[in-house]
């Protein structure tokens, strides 16, 4: 399965996207569930924790997560927080 976050992604965002997910998620089984970053421009530490929410998800159902084109400031967000383990 994929997803593929929006271009903005702050917190008035995060949970809406959640939501929008939520059928998809559900239906996610024991597999891969990859997230798309390329389009990923604005964010704050709220795309931070949905990233880390999906992956508790994928994680609960047996699969795992795999980030692509994660941008820069993403990554360094997550070195900040010592969270730099959800891209392995």
């Amino acid at each position: 399965m994929e997803l593929s976050l929006p271009p903005t992604l702050t917190h008035a965002q995060a949970t809406a996207q959640l939501t929008q997910w939520e059928t998809q998620l559900a239906n996610l089984g024991a597999q891969t569930l990859a997230v798309d970053c390329s389009a990923l421009q604005h964010f704050d530490s709220a795309a931070l924790a949905l990233v880390l929410e999906l992956a508790r998800r994928a994680r609960a159902r047996g699969g795992s997560l795999q980030l692509r084109a994660v941008p820069k400031r993403l990554h360094d967000l997550a070195a900040v927080y010592g969270l730099e383990r959800i891209w392995h």
